[in-house]
């Protein structure tokens, strides 16, 4: 999967394209791209559903709905993984390799939140560029040692040492994070998490009719999830936020 590290991009963009303008995607959105992401569903599958939406939509006499969201295509989405899992049973799956990605551009993106979290460690009592609340006292231990460990991966990878590959790499990135959301989330006030439930709810509700209930319980926490990096301007770690 040669755009493997390119799944949120090729997924809005093709979005539009099918919609014929461009609209910015909600947290809704984005929290259900990681959604399927993190269930393991192909981006050919979550392309194949956005067309099958939007193939069914032109087909209708009367379109006075249009599909304003991801959301609209979630059960076209999780058909075509379906089929796409019928029919690669048997069938040995490529692993995922460099995705193209230029090892100095990663190491580059990795010195960036290196420095973005490090300051967030260093500031006290004001909330950073674009946050709506200062850093917990307690999670700035743990930001620090993240841009540490930062560096080092960055460094690592921008001198030539590709002993590690991509997806493990990826895996750390993403460990680390979710990390850093766990003790944010235990450091936040629990009415600001409450309210930040409530807000997916609303905007999960007309929506819950074309969902499972795992993916729904998914949905929530990658919203809450979305939220609390957004609350504090932590940014994302993952190669797929490049």
């Amino acid at each position: 999967m040669d755009n493997y590290f390119n799944y949120f991009t090729e997924i809005e963009e093709h979005f539009h394209r099918r919609r014929g303008t461009a609209l910015l995607l909600s947290t809704l959105d984005w929290a259900l791209i990681e959604s399927w992401k993190e269930c393991g569903i192909p981006l050919d599958a979550v392309l194949r559903g956005i067309d099958a939406t939007f193939d069914r939509w032109e087909r209708r006499p009367s379109r006075t709905r249009k599909v304003n969201g991801l959301a609209f295509c979630t059960q076209e989405v999780l058909a075509a993984a379906e089929d796409m899992k019928e029919a690669s049973v048997g069938v040995a799956r490529p692993v995922p390799r460099d995705a193209g990605l230029d090892r100095n551009e990663i190491a580059q993106f990795m010195r960036n939140n290196a420095r973005r979290l490090d300051s967030l460690s260093n500031a006290t009592g004001s909330a950073a560029q674009g946050a709506a609340v200062p850093i917990p006292a307690p999670v700035r231990t743990l930001l620090a040692g993240a841009a540490a460990t930062l560096e080092q991966l960055a460094a690592s990878c921008g001198t030539g040492d590709h002993s590690e590959r991509l997806e493990d790499l990826e895996r750390r990135l993403t460990v680390m994070e979710e990390k850093l959301s766990a003790a944010l989330l235990a450091a936040t006030p629990e009415e600001a998490i409450l309210s930040a439930r409530a807000e997916a709810d609303r905007d999960l509700a007309p929506y819950r009719s074309k969902m499972p209930p795992m993916q729904i319980d998914h949905l929530l926490k990658q919203y809450v999830h979305k939220r609390l990096l957004e609350r504090y301007g932590v940014p994302r770690l993952s190669l797929f936020y490049m």
